[in-house]
Formats: C-alpha cells, sequence, structure tokens
C-alpha cells in the first residue's frame, strides 16, 4: 500500500526541527551558565520537557504529513509513551553538554545512547498507529535511520557543547546554522525511518478511533508554538534577571569593595600617621609637622621648642609587670601629656617610651618652664595599674628652633641630648640644650659603639691591685679591667662600666673578666707559683641575669679552677638593689665555693638585718671613710672604728681600700683592720708584674717596707702616674 505526503507539513516539520535544535542550544549554554545546584536541577528538567516536547512535535507533524487512502489515528498511551521518551532522551542530552568536560568517550556513549533514544521515540510513534498487519520495515534503510539518528547525535552533542557559552563572538548566527544542520540531520532520521515503513495491501488502522489526526495536528501545533517560544523566552527573560542580579550584586560588591577600601585607606592613614597603642601621632607625622613649623617659623621669623620626652625605669615596669601593664601605663601617660600642653601643641609617641611635644611659637625659657613643671609634677603622681598604684618620673629635654637647630634630625637628635644629659644628672628633671652637651654625647656613644668592638679586637686588659694583711704579707688581688680605646686612649672604668650597664654590655665583658681570671689562674699553676684569691666585681645586671651561677660555674669548671680562688664582689649599692635577690645569689655562689664580698662599703644604705641576712666572707670599707681617717679626726676615726667592730661581730674580714697615707695605715692597724688595699702598698698591676710578685712574696714585703719608710713616696709616685 503507497502513501503519499503533504509538502506543506513536511515544510512545517522540517522548521519545527530546526526551532527545536536552535531551542535545544539555547537551553544548553543557559544551563551551562548556572552555578546553582537547585536552579540548575529545575532548568534542566524544564529544558528536557521543552526540547522532548520540540522533538516529538517535529516526529509527529511529519508523520501528519503522511497521507494513506486508509483512516489513521494513533493510540493514545503509546504515543504519550513515545514523547516521554523524547523528554528522557533530550534531558540526557542536555546533562551531557552542559558538563565541564566532553571527553571522546563520553561523546561517543552519549551520541550512541542519544540516537538510540530519538529512534525508540520514532518508532514507538509509528507503532502508536496500531497497523493491521502489522509494518514491515526494510532492514537497510532500518538500520540507516538508526545509523543516521547516532551519528546526527554525536554531532548535536558535540555543536551544543562547543556553543553553550554565550560570550562567544556571533553566537546567535552560530547558533542558528547550527540548528538548521541538526533540524536537517533529525528530519534526515525521520524520513528515512518513514521511507523504512511498508504497509501490505489491505491493512487496516486499528488506532482509527483514537486520537483523530485533527485534534493531534491541533495538539502538536499548539505545543511547539507555545512550549518552545515561551522557552526561548522565559530563557532570554531569565538570563536578563540573572544579568541585572549580578549587575546588582556587582555594585553592591563594588560599593561595598569601594566601602572597605575606604575604611582600609583610612587604617592605612591611620597607621601611618599614629601609635596603634596610643593612639598619638607617630614619628613620621611628628616629622611633617615640624617640617610645616619649620617653613612657617621661617615665614614669619618666629620659634617653637620641642621636648623629648623618656620616662624612668620604664623597663623595669615591663620586666616586672609585664607588658600589658607596660603599655595600660604609656596609654595613661600620654592622656597626662595631652593635658599638660595647650591646644595647638602636638604630643607624639616615637617608641616604647619615649614621646616628643612639639610646642609651636614657643621659645621663652620661663614659659617652656612651666609646662615642664607641669609634667614632672603629673608625671610622680601614682598610676593606678590593675588597681595597685605605680609612682615613675620622667626626663626631659629641651631644644628650640632655629638656635638649637635648623632641621628636623638637629632638633631632634639635640632635644635627646638635652634628655640624655637630663637622666645623667639624676633624672626627674629637664635639660636645655647646649652645644658641650653634644659633644659629651659624641664621646659616650663613641665609647658604646666601641665597646662592642673591644672584646673582638682585644683591646681590653687586666690590672691586678694586691691586698695585703696587716704584717705585709700578699694575701690576694682584686682583677680590675682597663681599656685602650684606639682614638681615645685609656678610658677610666669608671666612665664605660656606667655605659657598659645601661646598654647591657656588662654581660659579655663580665664574662670575659670572669675568663680572663681563670685563664691567668690556670697560667700560674702550670708555672708552680702560689695561686692568690682573686677578687672580680659584680654589676647589678649580672645578678640580674636567669641562673647567673651556672654561668660562672659553666667558665670556671671547663678552666680547671677552683671556686675556692675567686671571690666575687657587689658595692652596697647593688647589693641593697633588690635586697631578696641579693641573698638568693650569694647563696648560690657560698653554696659552689665561691667567696662574696660587699664592696664600698658605708656609701649606701645597708641595714644591720640584711648585712647579717646576706652572710658574706668580705666587708669592704669604702674610701670615703678612710680619708676620714686623716679629715675628720676623731669623728672618722670612729666611723671607721664602728663599721670593724660590726664586721667582726658578724664574723666578716674587713678590707679598707684606698689606703694612701702611713697615717691611715697606723690608725687601721691600731683598729685590728684585717687587709689593706691602696696606693701606699701597690698600684694595679699588669698581669706580668703581678706574676712576679707571686714569684717572689718575700722581695715584695721588703719592697712595701721601704715604701712605708719613705714618707714622700705617695706623692712622687702619683706625680710619676
Amino acid at each position: 500500500m503507497q502513501g503519499s505526503y503533504n509538502y506543506y507539513l513536511v515544510a512545517l516539520s522540517l522548521l519545527v526541527a530546526m526551532f527545536a535544535s536552535y531551542t535545544a542550544l539555547d537551553l544548553a549554554g543557559r544551563i551551562g551558565s548556572l552555578h546553582g545546584s537547585r536552579k540548575r536541577f529545575f532548568w534542566l528538567c524544564g529544558g528536557a520537557v521543552a526540547m522532548g516536547m520540540g522533538i516529538w512535535s517535529m516526529h509527529f507533524i511529519g508523520m501528519l504529513a503522511f497521507r494513506m487512502p486508509i483512516q489513521l489515528g494513533y493510540d493514545a498511551p503509546i504515543t504519550i509513551c513515545s514523547m516521554l521518551i523524547a523528554i528522557v532522551v533530550s534531558g540526557f542530552a542536555l546533562f551531557v553538554v552542559t558538563r565541564d568536560e566532553l571527553s571522546r568517550t563520553r561523546l561517543a556513549i552519549g551520541g550512541v545512547i542519544m540516537g538510540l533514544g530519538v529512534a525508540a521515540m520514532h518508532y514507538t510513534g509509528m507503532a502508536a498507529l496500531r497497523m493491521s498487519p502489522a509494518i514491515v520495515y526494510t532492514p537497510v534503510l532500518l538500520w540507516a535511520s538508526i545509523g543516521v539518528a547516532i551519528v546526527a547525535s554525536w554531532v548535536a552533542l558535540w555543536i551544543a557543547f562547543q556553543l553553550r557559552d554565550g560570550q562567544q563572538s556571533y553566537v546567535l548566527l552560530k547558533r542558528c546554522a547550527a540548528g538548521l544542520v541538526m533540524g536537517l540531520a533529525i528530519a534526515g532520521m525521520h524520513y528515512l525511518g518513514m521511507a523504512a515503513a511498508n504497509f501490505p495491501m489491505g491493512s487496516v488502522c486499528d488506532a482509527a478511533n483514537g486520537v483523530s489526526t485533527g485534534w493531534l495536528a491541533f495538539t502538536v501545533a499548539g505545543a511547539t508554538l507555545l512550549v518552545l517560544p515561551m522557552t526561548l523566552m522565559y530563557s532570554m527573560l531569565d538570563a536578563r534577571y540573572d544579568l541585572q542580579e549580578f549587575q546588582l550584586n556587582a555594585s553592591l560588591e563594588k560599593a561595598r569593595l569601594n566601602a572597605s577600601l575606604a575604611e582600609a585607606n583610612e587604617r592605612l592613614l591611620a597607621m601611618a600617621t599614629e601609635d596603634a597603642l596610643t593612639g598619638l601621632p607617630n614619628r613620621n607625622s611628628l616629622i611633617e609637622r615640624i617640617e610645616i613649623a619649620i617653613g612657617e617659623a621661617r615665614r614669619t621669623n618666629s620659634s617653637f621648642t620641642l621636648l623629648f620626652i623618656d620616662l624612668d625605669g620604664f623597663k623595669t615596669v615591663n620586666d616586672s609587670l609585664g607588658h600589658p601593664a607596660g603599655d595600660k601605663l604609656l596609654r595613661k601617660f600620654s592622656r597626662r601629656l595631652i593635658r599638660c600642653v595647650r591646644e595647638e601643641d602636638t604630643v607624639a609617641r616615637l617608641s616604647g617610651d619615649e614621646f616628643v611635644i612639639l610646642l609651636e611659637r614657643l621659645n621663652q625659657r620661663s614659659d617652656i618652664e612651666q609646662i615642664t613643671e607641669s609634667i614632672l609634677e603629673r608625671t610622680r603622681q601614682d598610676f593606678l595599674i590593675n588597681g595597685s598604684p605605680l609612682r615613675l618620673t620622667a626626663s626631659l629635654g629641651s631644644a628650640t628652633y632655629p638656635q638649637d637647630g635648623a632641621t628636623v634630625d638637629d632638633l631632634l637628635k639635640n632635644a635627646d641630648t638635652a634628655m640624655y644629659d637630663a637622666k645623667q644628672s639624676g633624672r626627674n628633671a629637664c635639660s636645655f640644650f647646649d652645644i658641650k652637651m653634644s659633644e659629651a654625647l659624641s664621646r659616650t656613644l663613641m665609647i658604646q659603639r666601641g665597646l662592642s668592638e673591644a672584646l673582638e679586637y682585644n683591646q681590653l686588659s687586666l690590672r691586678f691591685q694586691p691586698k695585703f694583711g696587716m704584717r705585709r704579707e700578699m694575701l690576694g688581688a682584686e682583677a680590675l679591667i682597663r681599656w685602650r680605646h684606639p682614638v681615645l686612649g685609656e678610658i677610666s672604668p669608671l666612665e664605660f662600666i656606667s655605659i657598659a650597664e645601661r646598654t647591657g654590655q656588662i654581660i659579655p665583658i663580665g664574662n670575659w673578666v670572669i675568663a680572663e681570671v681563670c685563664r691567668y689562674i690556670g697560667r700560674w699553676k702550670q708555672a708552680r707559683v702560689p695561686v692568690m684569691k682573686i677578687a672580680i666585681n659584680l654589676s647589678r645586671e649580672q645578678l640580674r641575669q636567669p641562673d647567673y651561677v651556672r654561668q660562672v660555674l659553666d667558665i670556671t669548671n671547663p678552666a680547671g679552677v677552683d671556686p675556692s680562688w675567686i671571690m666575687f664582689e657587689m658595692t652596697e649599692t647593688v647589693a641593697m638593689r633588690d635586697a631578696e635577690l641579693t641573698s638568693e645569689v650569694v647563696r648560690q655562689f657560698q653554696k659552689a665555693g665561691f667567696d662574696v664580698a660587699i664592696d664600698d662599703f658605708g656609701k649606701g644604705y645597708s641595714s644591720l638585718a640584711h648585712l647579717q641576712q646576706f652572710r658574706v666572707k668580705q666587708l669592704k670599707i669604702d674610701r670615703f671613710f678612710i680619708d676620714g681617717l686623716d679629715r675628720h679626726g676623731e669623728e672618722g676615726y670612729a666611723m671607721v672604728s664602728a663599721i670593724i667592730s660590726l664586721a667582726h661581730a658578724l664574723d666578716m674580714v674587713v678590707v679598707a681600700e684606698g689606703v694612701e697615707t702611713n697615717s691611715q695605715l697606723e690608725q687601721l692597724r691600731r683598729l685590728r683592720c684585717d687587709e689593706l688595699q691602696g696606693f701606699l702598698l701597690a698600684k694595679p698591676l699588669s698581669a706580668s708584674k703581678f706574676e712576679e710578685i707571686l714569684h717572689s712574696p718575700a722581695k715584695t714585703e721588703s719592697r712595701i717596707t721601704e715604701r712605708l719608710t719613705s714618707r714622700w713616696y705617695v706623692s712622687r709616685w702619683r706625680q710619676q702616674e
């Protein structure tokens, strides 16, 4: 039985196929651009329905175009089943092409599955005719139609994947051209499948009373004209909505970013110009304001003053109470400084506990002193830190433009120099810059820098000043450090030791002295000369070192020096600075086998209780009291007598230092002083000279006797020195 085609409906089926193909490409691009899993899933399902109905519509319009001399109809359940197959196949195709990658394996498998699905949809739709006898298919054309379906599916999947990015150039034109190719391929598969169908003579359509062709035409046309355009329209509207939402979010994000950038700029500006701890202007901001003040002063022929402020003993606060307490103190101190100055003045923090005040248009010393007195007075008032009162003082230095400096660096340096002079003068005061201060500071800085090189370049040496008994026998010696600077020459220990203590360089210097004494003791042992007890001076900074006695033993033990050959001396002032710490260190020294002596006794403020608590081996009377034996007569004699009696009562050996006259020697002999030390008996000797004395102690005693019989010896020796 032969059939014919309505070519108008054939053309319509081709247009539907192309429209459905274009819709599929647009849906692939839309779904591929979505990132939210929920929205992507709904679009995938909706796209599968729209695309499936488009392909199914093309199929049935093509079926309607087929005319036979008998009445045709379609079985509703089978027809619906074919439509569901089209929807499932479309969903699968969209799922494949909207993945991040489309490998060859995935393309091959996906094309086969999709092609078989399209073929299943077509032949299920043909089965909806329910022809009797059944339709006979030409095998070659049947398999050819399935092959065309698979190849068309491969092409469709590849094209859809390549064109899913809507940002490509000419994407609309490319999708139209691709839709044309895909539509022709789908229509070709359909009409090839129709050509494979053979209807035997006398065939009857059992579904003629099912779905009528008129109703089917109306349904298919309605589905095509409503679903596909609405899908495209909704896709465009949703894309535009997403674009507007993206632009809105981008605008909001840009606004947030701008706000964040503005806030960050404010923070950066604050970090660049303000001190993070106190909120005061920092160094950079201060320098800028001083430069402005210099320019203003030059234009108006005026002056201004800088005050450099440093808290006295702030390091002790940090060490004892912790850095959080120190930070609270700095914040409170900065607020007090602000209350001391005028509104037009600038209070800045340089670093640590250093502050600078810029006093605008102020150069009269009386006005400056009024402000500095207010600062000193407010600083002396108790600071309440963590519920406990804390009292501090401050040292101030003043420099005025232009007489004390014409640049920012000069003014800051000279104000700092004046502050340093205030510290040297006893602290809790203000010093006004003078050119002589700069010279003194230059020498101090040269000494400070030189100390770091003194050990490295072997500029330090030791002198040994003997100590004698009342019978003129040598009982020991005190190791005294000397330093010859390559530029400044011989520098007094009184000058460089205090600097070393302030800078912390006293620790390596002190360790060097101990190691050097151990080296000499080892050399004297090898030379088989009698070894005397050597006294070594300690500073407060050394005593404060954690486990300091263990550090000393780490020096003496490798050198093979017995602790009994070394005595450590600390001044009365150092010992009383922290009596509890001193007692503990003395106990540890004595436990290790070292002897300990209190030096410069009478100069500080020892109590009898502390003196008894220390339990030291020796007590050295300060030279002030020894000089008093000649200068103050009976009163001086009584003072020395009381000290010696007290020491003997506590079972201590008494050493008189600074003995320079025979009169002092005779009085000390009457007072039963145990040991003597001074220029009258022996000056500090080099290591080689001292070693000669150790080799011949009898000869040394005779020399001392000769000196004591020469009344003019001491004065002559002083002249030679």
